[in-house]
C-alpha cells in the first residue's frame, strides 16, 4: 500500500474554554468576599476599569428671576441676632482664629493603636516540642534527628514519616533516629510522635505513675478485639473477670487519641451571607449582598484613546484591556443574576422550611433547581459553592438545601436532614441507663410513619457523631 500526503477538510464542533469563559466560570464559584478581592485586583491591574461613584441626589433646580434671591413677603425676616445664641465665648474666633500654642508632646503624631496586637497567640505543637528539646541535654546528632521527627508530625501529633525515610534524607544512622524517637515520645503531651493509635495509647499508659497492667496487655495482644468492642472475647482469652476487663477498658477510654488536639489553632471564622431572604407580607424578598463589591465602569479617558491616532501596539493594548473590562463587567452581572435566580428557586421549593423550620425541610436536588430555572446542573452546583444565605430560620449554606429524601407511609418524601433531627431528638430523650439501639430507633421511626432500614439509621447516627448504644452506656457509667 503506497503512502501519500493528502489535504482534506473536516467540519467539527467542540467546546473551547477561552480565558474569558474560564473567568466567568470562576466568578460563579467565588463567595462575596472572594469576589471583592478579585475586583479590587482587577481595578488595580486594568486601567480601563474604574469604580463608579455613588449616585448623588440631583440638585434642586434654581428658581428663575431676581425674586429667587429675595425673602418671600409672607415669611418673617430672620435677623442675625435671632440665629446666633448667647455664648460665653466668640465662636468666630474659635473657628477661624489662629491656632492655640501647644506643647511638642501634644503636637506629636502618634500611630493609631491596633488592638489586634493585644490578642494572644496560641503555641503550636511544634514550638512546644522544640522548647522541650532545647532544654534537653543530648548529643548534636540526636538533637538533629529529633528536630526532623518534630517536623514530620501532623496536627494530631502522629509521626507520618518512617525512620528509614528520615535517615535517608538526613544521612544520619537509623540508630540515632530510634534514640531520638524515644526522646520525643517522652515529651509533653503524652502520646506524641506515635506512629499509630495503639502506640499512642501505650505511651500514655506507660507514662502514668501506676499504669494498669491489664490495660497494657489488652492493647499489646488484643487491640483488634478492643477496637471491635469484643470485651467478652478479651475476657475469655485473658481468663479474667469481665468486670475487671471492663475496668481496664474504661481506663483506656480515658486516654487522648489525638495528643496534638489542644495545640490546634482555634481561629474564629466569620461567615458573610451572600444573599438575604426576608419575610414580607406578600411572601419572601431576596436581596443580594452587594456591600463592598465595587460598581465597575469603563474609564472614559482610556476609551477616548481608541479614537485618537495612536500606534498599533498602544491601540492593541487598549483594545485588549477594553475587551477584558467589558467581559468582567458582564460576568459579574451574570453571576449576580444567576445567584438571584437559584436562590429564588430554592425559596420557592423550601417555603415550608422558611416558615416552620427543619422538621418540614423538603428533599431537593440540583436537577430540580436546574430544570426550574432552565440552566445546567453544573451551573447550579458552581453558583451554590461557598455561598451562604441568611433566612428567617438562620444562616445556611446554599448546598444545605440539596439532599436526598426518604419515603413515608403516607406516600410523601421527608428530608434526610429531618430524619437526622428525629434521630438526635430520640437519643436526647432516651434513658441514659438503657440507651436506644439502632434497631429500637428504627422501630420508633416506623411508628412515626418512616420506613427506614437499620443500616441507614446507623449511617445517620455516625454522621451526627452519636456513639453506639453500648458506648453511650459505658460513657454514662464512667460519668457516674
Amino acid at each position: 500500500m503506497a503512502m501519500e500526503a493528502r489535504l482534506t477538510l473536516r467540519q467539527t464542533q467542540r467546546l473551547v474554554m477561552t480565558p474569558m469563559l474560564q473567568q466567568a466560570i470562576q466568578l460563579l464559584q467565588l463567595s462575596t468576599l472572594e469576589l471583592q478581592e478579585l475586583l479590587q485586583k482587577e481595578l488595580t491591574e486594568n486601567p480601563m476599569l474604574e469604580e463608579s461613584p455613588e449616585e448623588a441626589p440631583p440638585p434642586e433646580p434654581p428658581a428663575e428671576g431676581p425674586a429667587a434671591e429675595a425673602t418671600p413677603p409672607d415669611a418673617p425676616a430672620v435677623t442675625e441676632a435671632a440665629e446666633a445664641p448667647d455664648l460665653p465665648f466668640d465662636l468666630t474666633e474659635i473657628m477661624f482664629g489662629p491656632p492655640d500654642e501647644r506643647s511638642l508632646v501634644q503636637q506629636e503624631q502618634h500611630e493609631e493603636t491596633r488592638f489586634e496586637n493585644f490578642v494572644g497567640t496560641t503555641t503550636s505543637l511544634a514550638d512546644h516540642l522544640y522548647e522541650q528539646l532545647r532544654l534537653s541535654v543530648v548529643e548534636l546528632d540526636v538533637q538533629a534527628a529529633a528536630e526532623e521527627i518534630i517536623g514530620n508530625l501532623d496536627e494530631d501529633g502522629y509521626l507520618r514519616a518512617t525512620l528509614e525515610e528520615m535517615a535517608e534524607k538526613t544521612s544520619l544512622p537509623g540508630a540515632v533516629f530510634e534514640k531520638a524517637l524515644i526522646l520525643v515520645q517522652s515529651f509533653d503531651p503524652p502520646g506524641v510522635a506515635a506512629r499509630d493509635l495503639r502506640e499512642c495509647l501505650l505511651i500514655q499508659l506507660r507514662q502514668q505513675a501506676e499504669p494498669d497492667p491489664l490495660a497494657i496487655e489488652i492493647l499489646e495482644e488484643h487491640f483488634e478485639a478492643f477496637q471491635r468492642c469484643k470485651y467478652a472475647e478479651i475476657a475469655r482469652a485473658l481468663r479474667r473477670d469481665p468486670d475487671r476487663v471492663q475496668e481496664a477498658v474504661e481506663e483506656i477510654a480515658g486516654l487522648e487519641p489525638k495528643p496534638g488536639r489542644r495545640f490546634a489553632p482555634a481561629d474564629t471564622r466569620y461567615v458573610v451571607p451572600d444573599v438575604h431572604v426576608h419575610k414580607t407580607e406578600d411572601g419572601y424578598a431576596i436581596v443580594l449582598n452587594d456591600d463592598g463589591i465595587p460598581r465597575l465602569r469603563i474609564n472614559p479617558y482610556y476609551r477616548s484613546m481608541l479614537g485618537r491616532g495612536q500606534g498599533d501596539e498602544a491601540r492593541r493594548y487598549v483594545e485588549d484591556r477594553l475587551r477584558s473590562a467589558i467581559w468582567l463587567i458582564k460576568s459579574v452581572h451574570q453571576r449576580q443574576r444567576t445567584l438571584y435566580r437559584v436562590t429564588e428557586s430554592i425559596v420557592k421549593f423550601q417555603k415550608e422550611f422558611l416558615a416552620h423550620g427543619l422538621p418540614v425541610l423538603r428533599p431537593l436536588s440540583l436537577r430540580d433547581v436546574a430544570e426550574d430555572i432552565g440552566m445546567h446542573e453544573s451551573t447550579v452546583s458552581r453558583v451554590t459553592t461557598n455561598k451562604y444565605v441568611q433566612t428567617p430560620q438562620g444562616l445556611f449554606e446554599l448546598k444545605f438545601f440539596f439532599h436526598s429524601g426518604i419515603a413515608t407511609g403516607r406516600g410523601d418524601m421527608v428530608s434526610s436532614i429531618s430524619v437526622k433531627k428525629m434521630i438526635r431528638d430520640l437519643v436526647a430523650q432516651e434513658n441514659a441507663q438503657k440507651p436506644l439501639s439502632d434497631q429500637e430507633i428504627t422501630r420508633a421511626l416506623k411508628q412515626s410513619g418512616l420506613s427506614i432500614a437499620r443500616r441507614t439509621v446507623a449511617k445517620y447516627r455516625e454522621e451526627l457523631g452519636i456513639l453506639p448504644s453500648h458506648q453511650r452506656r459505658l460513657a454514662t457509667r464512667k460519668r457516674a
